[in-house]
């Protein structure tokens, strides 16, 4: 027997009806936002992310060496990938360019709670808009996912930071703004909840702050007062609380203001976000990490060799998002639906598959034996797809021009007359013809 490999996961029908099912709602939702699905390959030059991250990220990759000798790498995350794409293609495209697509990713980390090797995103990016209500427009697509799924403001929240309050804050305060590493102090900062309050500091005093600084830092983004820190920072932390605050005027108006909470100790770790960022959170912290985050990445289309492009998005992760739905209890019936089972008796098939065409004409979901069953056994079959109706073609009904429709949660049946079923339209079932 082979295993399967550790942090890759498969999933049989029942369980993969239930995640489709999600995976259709959030994607529903970005299009009625206007976002348009694009496709992406699996595969990317693995330069591309060394030259972003460092040549440390290797290490998480899953790299290798291709049969024509280039440096390549499964996909650990899309955004890189989508600037390529605009960069290739960016004066040839409208903007704001608003783009979705789910698909998986691959890491080679810790597996851990709704943490895998092998794990599904749907990301959802807006190109070429520095307003705030393209910020907001992030904010109102994820919110309107979650309550979609049949979540409630009682159930997450989305913790909204900004990434210059936390820099600006960080140059004003130290005595020696050059030596302060700021990347690595925010590094920090999205560290915090994670390692304890020793080892956050000693982290902070890395970066270049001395022990009272970093007290004192701490202490103002903890506090979440917006007016105390603008006026500890100065000019560029004034600018960036304003746009904080735009933004969530802008959530407001957009109806997602109510499930937005300041927390300027959400930090997001990647270096490449420049501006609001968020996480969304379970409320009551059963699901025990961050469920998805989003946020602004301004520089990163011209890091790339585009044009200066402002950009915004978010990805819910959802392997996380299973753990939260689950916890509320809104994850989807893991179960198999079936409209109809067409049962054969005696030497019925061609007639049993027309009926099944009819009706898969109609869009209905139709199954039929294909393994030349006995009676007994092609209902035993329809009861465990969970079919709703069996429409049974035998060949005495067929010698009156019948056929029999047995309704499976009743077990009441009633025959019909074979010119009648499946009717032109609609969905036909026992209660039709009782």
């Amino acid at each position: 027997m082979y295993q399967g490999l550790k942090g890759f996961r498969d999933f049989y029908p029942r369980e993969q009806s239930a995640r489709s099912e999600v995976a259709d709602v959030v994607e529903a939702t970005a299009e009625r936002y206007g976002f348009r699905e694009i496709a992406t390959p699996a595969l990317e030059r693995t330069q591309m992310y060394v030259d972003k991250s460092g040549e440390e990220i290797v290490e998480e990759l899953y790299a290798f060496e291709d049969k024509g000798g280039r440096d390549v790498t499964l996909t650990p995350e899309l955004t890189p990938t989508v600037a390529r794409m605009v960069v290739d293609k960016g004066q040839e495209l409208s903007k704001p360019i608003k783009w979705v697509s789910t698909r998986p990713f691959w890491r080679y980390e810790q597996v851990q709670q709704g943490r895998f090797r092998e794990f599904y995103q749907t990301n959802v990016d807006i190109f070429g808009s520095s307003e705030p209500e393209a910020d907001a427009e992030i904010l109102a697509f994820a919110a309107d996912a979650l309550t979609s799924l049949g979540l409630t403001g009682d159930d997450f929240e989305f913790r909204v930071s900004h990434r210059d309050i936390l820099g600006g804050l960080l140059r004003a305060l130290a005595e020696d703004p050059e030596a302060v590493d700021t990347q690595n102090a925010i590094r920090a900062v999205d560290k915090r909840a994670k390692v304890d309050e020793g080892e956050y500091f000693g982290l902070l005093a890395d970066a270049g702050l001395d022990r009272d600084v970093a007290r004192e830092f701490d202490d103002l983004i903890a506090s979440g007062d917006l007016d105390a820190v603008a006026d500890a920072g100065g000019e560029d932390v004034e600018d960036a609380v304003a746009n904080l605050r735009n933004v969530l005027d802008a959530a407001e108006d957009f109806g997602a203001r109510e499930f937005c909470d300041v927390s300027l100790t959400t930090a997001r770790g990647l270096d490449y976000y420049t501006g609001v960022v968020f996480e969304c959170f379970d409320s009551t912290g059963d699901v025990s990490r961050s469920v998805f985050g989003g946020g602004r990445y301004d520089d990163l289309i011209e890091s790339f060799g585009g044009q200066p492009t402002p950009a915004v998005g978010v990805a819910p992760g959802h392997a996380p998002l299973q753990l939260l739905c689950q916890r509320a209890g809104v994850w989807p019936d893991e179960k198999l639906t079936t409209d109809y089972f067409v049962l054969t008796v005696g030497d019925t098939r061609s007639e049993a598959a027309e009926i099944a065409g009819d009706l898969r004409d109609l869009g209905h979901v139709v199954e039929t034996d294909v393994a030349d069953r006995g009676f007994g056994s092609q209902m035993g079959y329809a009861d465990s797809i969970n079919a709703e109706t069996v429409v049974i073609v035998g060949e005495r009904d067929l010698e009156n021009d019948e056929i029999t429709i047995k309704d499976m949660a009743s077990g009441d049946q009633t025959t019909v007359p074979v010119d009648e079923f499946p009717p032109e339209d609609g969905r036909p079932t026992y209660e039709d013809y009782e």
